[in-house]
């Protein structure tokens, strides 16, 4: 089959070199019927050259070819054939070539196959507390087997934060992969001050504004707390209940936060303020917001991930089955999900979801991998890791992670990991 598409390859190529001595033979014919009958290979990843074949196309200046509503870059072209190269994260979608004003599509669809490689960027996997580079560093999110902390956020200097809950404090991450403590020490408490001088509990959830303050979500002393760029800690809100998540809306740069234990979720529309935005939730885990200010909520007792539209707070389940858990992909409400935890939506509205959230991040959860939502069609798939607990840098569904509970992702479409039982912040970068 390689063998044959090579020849193919060389054939069409052979075919698109002598085709451009025939002049207006390779025109466009405006009027006449424009097909594409088929095109090799049939998936393939960032860099493929596929050869299209149809009917009435035109040269190079005619025709533009996309997939997955991405450009690809046209090499060559005749009015039976074009040779174009998919550009890197173009996804999976039917052959589009556009001529002559009009497009026509393909019947079948280029499967793009995804890169997804998982690396350490920081801890060395035992608990302990220990800033330095990489696996220099130490972590301690499995001190306590209830310890939920999803709490993982990224700013747009590609800066991580991480909830460090057993060791009371708040860790960055610079792009190097070197870890630093912004505010808190090992010592538990509950004050507001700068750096190591502020004091925290247990600090679960991470968010940060378009400002690089921080935010955090402290069960602990039921606040959330501001962290700014400099380590300087103030109480934003003292709930009066449990405050485990929190997340920034993008379209107004507005606070919210989940009353996990008490199934809500509140908007602080400034300090000190919280109204209610919906309730009812069963243990609503990790939130995020996509561009146009619709929420999702990761409904982790009830194994489902809800959309939340802006404004009226109307509620859809896009993804898994009520009161259905397990470990199965699909499109929408035909996958499943096992206690979904950590959230994060990137710019163009892909939903990533922590799969572990159990009590202690335990390898008898049917899920331990980050899952892919695609918008609109909420098709669910693996993004990396499997239904098996490990630790394992990899590819894909080789990668292994151990309890993953949060997940972020920043501008450029990495994903990030906080690996409970790894004590470790992973890396994910898709191509």
């Amino acid at each position: 089959m390689i063998r044959s598409f090579f020849r193919y390859l060389i054939a069409g190529s052979l075919m698109l070199a002598a085709c451009k001595k025939d002049g207006d033979n390779n025109r466009h014919v405006a009027g006449a019927p424009t097909a594409v009958e088929s095109f090799l290979p049939m998936q393939g990843g960032g860099g493929t050259s596929i050869l299209i074949s149809g009917v009435n196309f035109g040269d190079t200046t005619e025709v533009e070819v996309s997939i997955n509503g991405k450009r690809l870059a046209v090499t060559g072209s005749n009015s039976k054939q074009i040779m174009a190269v998919v550009p890197r994260k173009c996804g999976s979608g039917k052959v589009i070539v556009k001529v002559g004003g009009k497009e026509v599509s393909s019947d079948a669809e280029f499967n793009y196959v995804f890169t997804r490689s998982v690396t350490t960027l920081a801890g060395s996997g035992v608990a302990g507390f220990a800033n330095g580079k990489g696996e220099d560093a130490m972590f301690r999110f499995n001190s306590e087997s209830w310890y939920r902390g999803s709490g993982i956020a990224v700013d747009d200097d590609l800066n991580v934060y991480v909830a460090d809950p057993g060791n009371h404090s708040i860790r960055k991450i610079d792009s190097t992969g070197r870890v630093t403590t912004l505010a808190g020490s090992p010592e538990e408490g509950d004050n507001d001050g700068t750096g190591a001088g502020a004091r925290f509990r247990i600090p679960y959830g991470v968010a940060v504004d378009a400002q690089g303050n921080v935010y955090t979500a402290d069960p602990g002393s039921w606040k959330i707390k501001k962290i700014t760029p400099d380590g300087v800690v103030t109480t934003w809100l003292d709930a009066g209940m449990e405050t485990w998540q929190v997340a920034v809306d993008k379209t107004s740069n507005e606070v919210f936060f989940a009353n996990t234990g008490g199934g809500a979720i509140y908007r602080i529309p400034s300090e000190g303020m919280k109204t209610l935005v919906a309730d009812g939730i069963y243990n609503p885990g990790g939130l995020d917001f996509d561009k146009q200010g619709n929420l999702y909520v990761a409904a982790s007792g009830t194994h489902v991930i809800l959309r939340l539209a802006k404004g009226t707070w109307a509620r859809t389940v896009i993804a898994g089955q009520n009161d259905v858990p397990g470990y199965q992909n699909g499109a929408g409400t035909a996958a499943k999900f096992a206690t979904p935890w950590g959230l994060a939506v990137d710019a163009d509205g892909n939903i990533y979801i922590a799969g572990n959230g159990t009590w202690d991040g335990g390898a008898y959860n049917p899920d331990q991998s980050i899952r892919f939502i695609k918008p609109g069609d909420w098709q669910v798939s693996t993004y990396a890791g499997s239904g098996t607990s490990g630790y394992a840098n990899a590819i894909g569904e080789a990668a292994a992670f151990a309890g993953p509970l949060g997940v972020a992702v920043d501008k450029n479409g990495t994903v990030y990991v906080l690996d409970k039982n790894n004590n470790r912040v992973r890396k994910i970068i898709s191509e």
